[in-house]
C-alpha cells in the first residue's frame, strides 16, 4: 500500500509505502505532464537508491531528492505505522 506524504508546489506528489520486511521504504514522486501524462520517479529508503526515472530533469530530479533527504526521517517512521494519518493520531 502507498500511502501520502506531500504535494509540492508544482503538484508533484510524494508518496511512500509500508516499511518491506528487509527496512526499505519505497518512495514514489509523479508529475503530471500535459505532454506524458506523468514523469515519475521511484527511490528507496534508507539507501536513497533511485531505480527509476521518466521524464524528471536532472534538476528536478536533485529537486526532489532534496526534499525526500530532508523528510526521510519522517518518512521512515511514518512508514512503520501506516503512513501520516494513522502516525498523527488523525
Amino acid at each position: 500500500m502507498m500511502y501520502p506524504f506531500i504535494t509540492l508546489d508544482d503538484n508533484a506528489e510524494i508518496v511512500h509505502s509500508e516499511m518491506s520486511e528487509n527496512g526499505l521504504v519505497k518512495v514514489y514522486v509523479e508529475k503530471p505532464d500535459a505532454n506524458d501524462c506523468f514523469h515519475n520517479m521511484t527511490c528507496y529508503l534508507p539507501t536513497y537508491e533511485i531505480t527509476s526515472v521518466n521524464g524528471f530533469s536532472q534538476e528536478e530530479q536533485d529537486r526532489y531528492m532534496e526534499v525526500i533527504r530532508s523528510a526521510a526521517n519522517l518518512i521512515i517512521e511514518f512508514s512503520k505505522n501506516g503512513g501520516f494519518e494513522n502516525a498523527s493520531g488523525f
